[in-house]
């Protein structure tokens, strides 16, 4: 029997939402161990006054607990 946690990430990129949820998917693998589940649960765009775009996208990631 496994145990997971939730957790929420976000994510960021000049070109698209989902080079946005790579980015956090990859950056977050970088320290948490046994990720299972990514699901995408609000992508967004920042327009700045220049009128370049950021987008955005809110991830939440499962992944085993292993008690410390």
């Amino acid at each position: 029997m496994s145990v997971y946690r939730v957790i929420d990430v976000i994510g960021t990129s000049a070109s698209s939402w989902e080079e946005a949820a790579r980015e956090a998917i990859s950056t977050a693998a970088g320290s948490l161990h046994d990720l299972r589940i990514a699901e995408v649960t609000k992508q967004d765009v920042v327009v700045s006054d220049d009128g370049t775009l950021l987008f955005r996208s809110r991830i939440q990631l499962s992944f085993k607990y292993a008690p410390e």
